[in-house]
């Protein structure tokens, strides 16, 4: 299979089914919403203006482009909707290389070239984002092309596979139109995603949480520093702040909600679902630096006779994230807490073993009002899994988890 670059093709003679040569390829087209890889057309500067030249009718690619139409069949370009042209949307342009954790910038996009049924097809195998790239663009024309194929033999190429690649369309409209998702990009990590986002133009970021999954964008959400995500948040429609803020842990949401104006703060707010609103509002009541402005809502509590089995039955209807049920908490009928189990003790008892009897001693909690230092020495001196937090009636209220510990001491380096 014989490889092609685009900065090759792009103005290369191309000649209709006479021999005649007619025209220059102009650009190079996909349909990403048929084929993410496969060239559509090519489009072909005449002398009658810019025409399509689909690749079904290109016969060969050999010293020119060669059609198996003639010239006059050739439509007219009247637009470029559905279509992403490679020379204008990708040379130049940032790129997020989901492989490598990282942004790069395209220098030219290679081709894989095979024929069949006589017919040339052309599907993109990665882009160039080293000095290869550079050099073939620069010296193209300007030096014979012998000359310049045996410089670029001693330059080490620098590819990424195109499967490795996510787009990153910042003009909403283009998003629609190529139906641009970024569902490589929403299979790393979050924490690997905030890197990547973190080093984007702020429209290219408003792009990536346009269009990851609510869910994925509300993890790399989380990871952000403090003045990305308030920056991210602001630049979002409010129903879209508000869907991602939605799935964010409850603690995390209201913190960053109350970074931002009051104003951008009831916005998003008026935009949630009744039952998220709520526990963010309520937590919104509270001073950031206690114990209640930085514990989460989302955890498990069951009555103070429940069972090993009730416990298992809990977690697996439980919606929250996993580290959230490393302890399960026992409360008795006025919501005061009585007992706290660790996870790894209920799968090894019996179904029918009572919960209360798992409970780890001390029973470790804190106040609503405890300050950040307080609570943080809790964690440490204990080592916990995650700390109960209660009110002046030691009715349970929330939890404190370690990533709130870490995000804590994060905002103060």
């Amino acid at each position: 299979m014989a490889t092609v670059s685009l900065c090759e093709l792009l103005g290369s003679t191309v000649y209709d089914a006479s021999g005649a040569a007619s025209g220059r390829v102009r650009e190079v087209a996909l349909a990403p919403q048929e084929d993410r890889s496969r060239v559509s057309l090519l489009i072909v500067k005449t002398p009658k203006g810019n025409r399509l030249l689909p690749l079904t009718a290109v016969s060969a690619i050999n010293s020119g482009i060669h059609a198996s139409t003639a010239a006059g069949d050739w439509t007219a370009a009247d637009g470029s909707e559905g279509l992403l042209l490679l020379s204008r949307d990708l040379l130049d342009q940032q790129v997020i290389d989901v492989h490598g954790r990282k942004v790069v910038r395209v220098n030219d996009v290679d081709f894989h070239h095979d024929s069949a049924q006589n017919r040339s097809v052309l599907r993109v195998g990665g882009v160039d984002v080293g000095a290869r790239g550079a050099v073939r663009r620069l010296l193209k024309g300007v030096i014979p092309a012998a000359v310049l194929k045996t410089l670029l033999l001693r330059v080490p190429p620098r590819d990424i596979p195109w499967d490795f690649i996510d787009l990153i369309e910042t003009d909403p409209a283009r998003r629609v139109k190529l139906k641009i998702s970024h569902e490589r990009l929403g299979k790393l990590h979050p924490a690997d995603i905030a890197d990547i986002v973190e080093n984007l133009a702020p429209d290219e970021r408003e792009a990536v949480f346009e269009t990851l999954d609510e869910g994925v964008a509300a993890g790399a959400l989380e990871e952000l520093a403090p003045r990305v995500q308030k920056a991210v948040l602001e630049s979002l429609d409010s129903d879209r702040a508000a869907d991602i803020v939605e799935e964010m842990e409850p603690d995390a949401a209201a913190d960053l909600l109350g970074d931002l104006s009051d104003e951008r703060t009831e916005e998003i707010l008026v935009q949630m679902q009744p039952e998220e609103r709520q526990e963010v509002t309520e937590l919104l009541e509270f001073k950031e630096n206690s114990a209640a402005g930085r514990m989460t809502t989302e955890y498990i509590a069951l009555p103070v006779e429940s069972t090993a089995h009730d416990a298992i039955e809990a977690m697996r209807a439980f919606e929250g994230r996993m580290e959230n049920m490393s302890t399960i908490y026992l409360t008795d009928s006025h919501g005061t807490l009585a007992g706290a189990v660790p996870l790894v003790k209920i799968v090894l008892a019996p179904a029918s073993t009572p919960l209360l009897s798992l409970g780890q001693e001390p029973l470790i909690s804190c106040h609503e009002d405890a300050k950040e230092k307080e609570f943080a020495e809790l964690f440490d001196k204990y080592n916990l899994l995650t700390l109960p937090v209660v009110d002046e009636h030691n009715q349970l209220t929330g939890v404190i988890t370690p990533d709130d510990v870490i995000a804590m001491l994060r905002a103060k380096l």
